[in-house]
């Protein structure tokens, strides 16, 4: 892929947030049939857009590729969405959206970065530096629970 730009995500980025979350989370086949049994499951609500949680990976155009979200928990940050538009899959818009948010945790301090993830995204997530530290129950059976531990910067 050409360049991919990243930026904070505003409320013009709501639609097409949402359609890739829907595409992104329908285009594997291993969670299809238990998303299309849940259908709330394919809306992305976007509670955190306007806190400045949610980074957005951008073509040369301005064609939004993907989307990060982060929330602070007790000692670090919870990566609660990491989607990409499926047309864009495999060309490092995840990558580059995990690398802008490890700078911006050691920037600001952060610990760790921890995400609970599906089985078929933690090879993925292996191969960004992180690492299983656990098992988490989610609504579709346990997930392992991983961790990015994010070297700080000094000032």
């Amino acid at each position: 892929m050409a360049e991919i730009a990243t930026r904070l995500a505003n409320p013009d980025d709501l639609d097409a947030l949402r359609a890739i979350y829907r595409r992104a989370s329908l285009s594997n086949e291993g969670d299809r049939a238990n998303l299309l049994d849940s259908p709330e499951t394919l809306h992305w609500a976007g509670d955190d857009l306007a806190a400045g949680g949610t980074r957005v990976a951008t073509d040369p155009t301005g064609r939004v590729l993907g989307f990060a979200t982060v929330v602070p928990i007790e000692g670090g940050l919870e990566l609660e969405d990491l989607f990409v538009d499926p047309d864009a899959m495999r060309q490092g818009v995840a990558t580059r959206l995990i690398l802008d948010l490890v700078a911006a945790a050691a920037g600001e301090g952060v610990a760790w970065i921890e995400v609970t993830a599906n089985d078929h995204a933690a090879e993925f997530y292996a191969s960004a530096g992180f690492v299983r530290v656990g098992e988490e129950q989610t609504l579709f059976g346990p997930a392992p629970r991983l961790r990015r531990e994010v070297a700080r910067t000094t000032a």
